[in-house]
């Protein structure tokens, strides 16, 4: 049991940390009637567009922003051909974060000093920076863009994160639409473009959950994530206005990782080809604005085992099982409150859902092994108060629906994700764009790790409170 000063230093802790939470929404409210916003870089300087054009609040694109993408970055005039431009401009932009942030794990499994596990409550606090994105991206040609993005990580390691090549309207039609490379999947909620930073609110746990094999044993024989930029081609079609929209992508399976390698040691799947697929339709709801709903559905290959080794690693992966992530999405506008709502379903093979490999067939697997599947969901909600003030709310849960193992407790893997947060612009030019970010996420995981010295399983409780400046030049 907790002595009774850990608990009132956590409950000062907490109080603290609201103030301080408070002081920030008081000063960023302080500037609320400055000066409205202006373009953002690169395509702003291009077009000499306002930002509001393409963006409802930066970096979360408007129909517009998203038709003018599905366009291949072309607006349809002469300002497209990269000759129009003076030799002056340069089409590139750099994005990065400096912040302070708090992160506090509560039953974070650490060692007991007699060979076993525990668990304790850990936090940590200072000012941090985010890695830096170098995007650049335009037109070569009439019909022919590009998109590359280098990244270095803030520990001073370097990337692609997006590298690809669209060959647009084929045969005079917007329904020919071809891109080659590394590149987002055609998800209508973007990950890319996700308005949450934290170490907890920057990403979709939809996107990313993978299920326990056991408590204290995730799975861990490959590696996924909707929301990663992945290798391949896509096919995509839509109608001249963008209401309707269509793709298809065959796939590397390697989650967007160079030279074919999987990144767990086993390699490539075994030369196969996962795919994915996505549609949608918009339609006006009058004085509402632009509603939009669809579905999605990825379905994918992981090897179990490699066929070779060299020096000890995995050279090409064979006994490839499958795994599927499907859903529906709806983007739902009411004047100045939009919400998105998601459903989510995954399904992984029995041997991948418990580490095992293929090759001695259902002989080989644990006893009372399962195919795990689960159910998961996503509100997500921006209210605009106006171009410069933006506040987000975002609301995750996943429930297991069927576990790897038999003994496994039931919500084992259960996941639930709250994220709170506002951004204010100061201002905005053609030149930059600058936001004073604040968010707070906490996620609550069930029966994911396990105390060696009592050998019961307990859960995860992490919480990301994050202040910082997100500016593109």
């Amino acid at each position: 049991m907790p002595s009774s000063y850990s608990k009132n230093a956590h409950a000062a802790r907490g109080r603290f940390v609201a103030v301080l939470y408070f002081v920030f929404f008081l000063l960023a409210l302080c500037f609320i009637d400055a000066s409205p916003a202006s373009a953002i870089p690169a395509f702003a300087r291009k077009y000499g567009m306002p930002c509001s054009s393409c963006h409802e609040a930066w970096p979360k694109l408007s129909p517009f922003g998203q038709q003018f993408k599905d366009s291949g970055y072309q607006m349809g005039n002469e300002r497209d051909a990269p000759i129009y431009q003076s030799p002056a401009y340069w089409p590139i932009a750099f994005r990065t974060t400096p912040n302070w942030h708090l992160e506090h794990n509560h039953n974070l499994p650490v060692d007991d000093g007699e060979g076993g596990t525990t668990s304790a409550n850990v936090t940590n606090h200072g000012f941090d920076l985010s890695g830096v994105d170098f995007l650049t991206a335009g037109t070569l040609a009439k019909n022919i863009s590009f998109l590359l993005v280098p990244s270095m990580e803030n520990d001073g390691s370097f990337g692609i994160e997006s590298a690809n090549v669209r060959f647009s309207n084929l045969f005079g039609s917007s329904w020919f639409n071809v891109k080659v490379g590394k590149f987002e999947l055609d998800n209508l909620l973007s990950e890319k473009r996700i308005m949450t930073l934290s170490n907890n609110g920057g990403f979709y746990q939809n996107y990313h959950f993978q299920p326990y094999v056991a408590p204290g044993q995730p799975s861990g024989i490959y590696l996924f994530g909707l929301g990663d930029n992945q290798l391949g081609v896509e096919w995509m079609g839509h109608t001249a206005n963008d209401h309707t929209r269509v793709s298809v992508s065959m796939l590397s399976p390697v989650d967007g990782n160079p030279n074919l390698q999987s990144g767990i040691g086993t390699g490539a799947a075994g030369n196969t080809y996962d795919v994915f697929l996505a549609a949608s339709q918009a339609f006006e709801a009058g004085s509402l604005g632009l509603q939009r709903v669809g579905g999605f559905a990825y379905v994918g290959h992981a090897s179990t085992y490699p066929k070779f080794t060299s020096d000890g690693a995995g050279v090409v992966g064979i006994g490839n099982e499958p795994f599927y992530r499907a859903g529906f999405i709806g983007m739902w506008y009411v004047h100045k409150l939009d919400f998105t709502t998601m459903y989510f379903y995954g399904h992984d093979s029995v041997f991948l859902g418990t580490n095992t490999p293929s090759n001695a067939g259902t002989a080989g697997l644990p006893l009372g092994a399962h195919a795990p599947t689960w159910n998961g969901g996503l509100i997500e909600t921006h209210y605009n108060v106006n171009p410069q003030l933006v506040f987000i709310n975002r609301y995750e849960l996943i429930r297991m629906s069927q576990q790897a193992l038999d003994s496994n407790p039931g919500n084992t893997g259960n996941l639930d994700a709250l994220t709170l947060g506002f951004r204010y612009y100061p201002f905005m030019s053609s030149r930059v764009g600058l936001a004073f970010h604040n968010e707070y996420s906490i996620v609550w995981q069930r029966n994911v790790n396990v105390n060696t010295t009592t050998n019961l399983p307990f859960g995860l409780t992490s919480s990301s409170l994050m202040f910082g400046f997100d500016f593109a030049f």
